[in-house]
Order: structure tokens, then sequence, then C-alpha cells
């Protein structure tokens, strides 16, 4: 028949490596093996001290008892204090022979050397629980017939020295014999129950202790900050995002703190207390007054974690998210699906404006009229116009919808700048109106070629708009900032832009005349975002003269990427 088998404390163990397998608790192991090693210690002091009692009360007393008893207490320190605690095999090995096999026999000769009424019989309960809870059945069993048999072995050898009392001896040792194995068989069986006991019991905690983990990291990454308050408004938990939206300067403590501590948190509070008292959800926005600072909107959602059971206290959950973010996020999403739709109106727009194009040219030709003339110019005109903002918006569509997979190569900063300066002013007959001015040599950018010419195009569009007729009035120009990276600036003369105008210069479909679609420098910022370079603007003079500044700050290549020429 197949071994029957068990669990230890960390799976499947075969039981007759006991409770304590290949694969089982070293700790507990060796907690219980110290704890029995001290109490054979223990009791061969106290067999030592037996001795030297009976001898210091004038009894007689053999020698051999007491360098027995020396013996047998020397060994057991030795194995206490160098010995190490190793789980018994399925038979007997050196550590286990110098344990229960010394045990069993130096009782055994204390038993058959006894002197007057003492009975050692007791004494071999120790080997058999020091086998029966650290070890096999098997080991268990073997000890405790082998007891029996010392015992049986004993009472044979009274019976041969004096006939009387064999009966006695004989039935004495088969009822302890009887008892130790009674012992080892509930010994054995307490230990297997609880080490299964202890396996689940960590199984549990383990289980415990990870899923704690995986909600402390899911709470930490959260973009939404997360408060854990209990009835006394004491905040249990912060995540890193609800500390950063309570923060009154840079970032709020860690928790545990009172959230009624801030003057500007008390509806915080009052939201908690309220949840709590009426054991029901709550949701508000609530404005965060700090006197430092400017006032923080949050939008508040409260969930109460409730004892079913009673066995702990309510807690309340609440979820804070800024109500800033939120709206430009809305916003965000707004403008993506503005975008494509209007990129599916504008494609749907090119193929009947090329029609009216080509129409308005045709008729243009058979008209002689200097009247009619002018309205086909006006229609040309105003194509054209359309077509440009179809374009646009088109580009638009293009930059959004591109992925930032593509492989970005590294760019030589002043190369590109004179070449695309050099194309678009023979295309918009610009001439001395331009300068251009390098000035940082071979250093190279991260971008791709055919953004970069999108960007500065639309850049010295938006300058040729507004600049004047003088030579150099669109200036541009390269350089290092003051914090080490590349600048490219595209300057013009032009009239200085309303605050009004100012803080809506990127936007799409925003422009301070009706002529422009508005979308040219929004795909910049765009395209700016998708590299990770910044682009703004700032009122400056150049050689004395006040004028708009459109400037982009990039992210420099790294020594290693591969510049494109």
């Amino acid at each position: 028949m197949p071994p029957d088998t068990g669990h230890s404390w960390f799976g499947p163990v075969d039981k007759r490596h006991g409770a304590w397998g290949a694969s089982a608790s070293g700790e507990s192991f060796g907690r219980l093996w110290r704890a029995f090693m001290t109490a054979r210690v223990t009791i061969a002091g106290v067999l030592l001290a037996l001795q030297a009692s009976i001898y210091a009360l004038g009894q007689p007393v053999r020698e051999a008892m007491i360098l027995l008893c020396l013996v047998y207490f020397v060994a057991t320190l030795v194995v206490r204090v160098w010995a190490q605690p190793r789980p018994p095999g399925s038979t007997f090995d050196t550590q286990w022979l110098f344990t229960i096999g010394i045990d069993v026999l130096a009782f055994s000769a204390l038993n058959f050397l006894q002197s007057g009424s003492i009975n050692y019989t007791a004494l071999f309960a120790l080997p058999v629980l020091l086998a029966s809870v650290l070890g096999p059945i098997l080991l268990a069993l073997g000890t405790a017939a082998s007891v029996t048999l010392l015992l049986l072995g004993d009472a044979w050898w009274v019976s041969l020295q004096a006939q009387g009392e064999s009966t006695s001896r004989f039935l004495q040792a088969a009822l302890s014999g009887s008892g130790f194995f009674v012992v080892a068989l509930l010994a054995n069986q307490l230990a297997l129950r609880l080490s299964r006991e202890e396996q689940r019991a960590y199984s549990s905690q383990s289980v415990a202790r990870m899923q704690t983990q995986v909600n402390e990291l899911v709470i930490d990454t959260l973009v939404d900050g997360v408060l854990v308050i209990d009835i006394n408004g004491l905040v249990r938990a912060a995540n890193p995002a609800s500390r950063r939206l309570l923060a009154t300067h840079g970032v709020a403590s860690s928790a545990p703190f009172m959230l009624a501590a801030e003057l500007a948190w008390l509806p915080l509070a009052r939201l908690a207390q309220r949840t709590l008292e009426h054991q029901t959800p709550q949701q508000a926005d609530v404005t965060l007054e700090h006197a430092s600072r400017h006032a923080r909107r949050l939008q508040v959602r409260t969930r109460l974690a409730a004892s079913r059971d009673g066995s702990h206290e309510s807690l309340c959950v609440m979820f804070l998210e800024d109500l800033r973010e939120m709206e430009a996020r809305i916003r965000t999403e707004k403008m993506a699906a503005m975008g494509r739709m209007s990129a599916a109106v504008a494609h749907e727009i090119r193929n009947p404006l090329a029609a009216i194009t080509q129409a308005n040219a045709l008729l243009e030709e058979d008209l002689q009229d200097a009247g009619h003339r002018q309205l086909t110019g006006m229609v040309a005109q105003n194509a054209q116009r359309l077509a440009r903002i179809v374009e646009e918006i088109l580009n638009l569509s293009r930059v959004q919808e591109q992925t930032p997979q593509t492989q970005t190569r590294a760019l030589r900063l002043d190369d590109m700048v004179q070449r695309i300066c050099t194309d678009w002013a023979q295309q918009t007959a610009t001439g001395p109106r331009l300068h251009v001015q390098t000035g940082t040599g071979q250093a190279a950018i991260l971008f791709e070629a055919e953004h970069l010419r999108r960007l500065m195009v639309n850049l010295l569009d938006n300058a040729l708009r507004y600049a004047s007729t003088a030579a150099g009035a669109i200036r541009v120009a390269t350089d290092h900032s003051a914090s080490g990276q590349l600048r490219l600036s595209v300057w013009s003369d032009g009239q200085p832009l309303e605050k009004t105008v100012q803080s809506h210069l990127f936007e799409p479909f925003f422009s301070s005349e009706s002529r422009s679609s508005g979308l040219g420098l929004y795909i910049c910022r765009e395209l700016c975002e998708r590299h990770g370079a910044l682009v703004g603007y700032q009122r400056i003079a150049r050689n004395r003269v006040e004028g708009n500044e459109f400037f982009v700050i990039f992210k420099p290549a790294a020594a290693f990427d591969t510049i494109s020429a």
C-alpha cells in the first residue's frame, strides 16, 4: 500500500518523514527542537542533583549511578549547544542516535541500577514525545517499541533475581509500554494536525500580505486622490495624489493626520462625518480655500467600508478629483472629437472645392468684362483661402493620428533652419525682409525633418502676416538657452498682441483676424509636444525694435543618436 501522506507547513509531506519534511518550516522545527533539547538538559541536571541529594542525606549511592548521570548531563549539554536542528529521515541518523538513542539507553540504565523505591520509568516519555512530535510515525512507534522491550527485558532480569516480583514487574512493563504506544500515536497525530493548521495560517497570511501589497500599489498609482478616514476624523491612509491635492505648502504630510487640522480641509471633514453618520455614500463639489495659494476645486465621492458582522469599525473611503484636470480632460476629448469631425468635413469639401476652382478658371478665360473678371478673381481668392483652411485641418488630423512609435532621427539644427528658410524665402519672395542668424554649430536635436519644416513654415507664415516691409522685419535665430538647451526663435516687428489674444494663441480655431483658420500655432504646439519640445511667445526687442517672438526649446540629441543630413 502507498504511504499515508499529510501536509507540512509548506506543502504535502510524506508522513514517514513526520510533520517536518524536507520542505517544512525550519523556524518552527528549530524552535521545538531547542525546547526538547533544553528539557533534556534540565532532566539531566535534576537527575544529577537527585543523586547528590541522596548522597548528602547519607544514603548509599552507587558510583555507577553518579557517573551515568554525569555523562548523560554532559551529553545533553553538548547536543544542546553544538548540534543543529535537522528533521529526521525515514531511518535513524547520527543526530537522532545521539538524542533519542542516548535517552533510551540512559533511562534504561537508571531503571536497571535504581536504588530504593525510585522508579525511572516515567522518564521514557521524553524520548517517546521527542520522536513523536519531531519525527515520523515509524520513528515514534519504533521508540515506543524499544522502550517496551527494554522494560520487559528489565522485568525478566528482575524475575530471575527474585521470583516473587516477576508478575507485577511484567504487568507494570506491559502497561507502561502500552501507554507509550498510545502517547506516541496521539502526539504524532497532534503534531500533524498542528502542522496542517499552521500551513493554512501561513498560506492565508501570505495571500493577505500579497493582496495588501497589490492594493497599496494600485492605490498609490491612482490619478485620483484616495483617503481612508475613521469615525474620529483621523486619516488612516492617503495616497500621493490625495496628498498633492490637499497640500498647502508643497506636499501634505503622510498619514495618519487629522482631517480637521487645516481650515481648508473642513468641507472634506464634514462630508466624511456625514457619510459615517448616515451610513450612505455622498458626492459633492467642494472648494479648498488656502490662504497662501489659489483655491482648489475638487469633486469628492465617498464610499462606506462598513463591517457587516460588527467585528471592526466603519471607515469612510474618499475619492478626490481635481475639477480643473477633469474639465481639461473633457476639453481634450471634445477637441479630439471635433478634430475628427472637421477632418471628415474638410475631406468632403476638397473635391467640390476643386471643381469650383477649375470651373471658375475656365469661366475666367471667356470673360472680357472687367467687372466680371473681378468677380471671378474674388471667387478664385476665396477658393484658395478655403483650400488653405482645408489643408490645415487635414494637416492637424495627420499630426494627431501619427503615433510616437515613428523613429525620430537627430537633425543638425543650423543646417535644417538654413535650408527651410531659403526655401520659404524663395516661395514667398520675402528677399531682404528675412534675416537668418545661426549659432548652435554642429549641435543636433531630436525631431522629424518634415515636422520641423511644417513647424517653421507655420511660424514664418504667421510672422509674415503681421511684419512690416522693412529689411530685417523677420528674424530667425538659433542659439543655446540659459539651461544649455537648443533654442530657435522667429521674431517679427509686428504690433503687440492684446492680452486676451496672448492667452489663446495656441488654441485651435482661434485667430485675431477673419482670414486665418487659427490652426497654425495649434499645429506648432502639437508638433512640439510630440517631440518633447516647448513652444512659447514673448514680446522682445531686436536691434532696439520691439517685436513679437515665438521661440522653441528643443530636446537635444544624445551622442549616440544617428544624425540625419
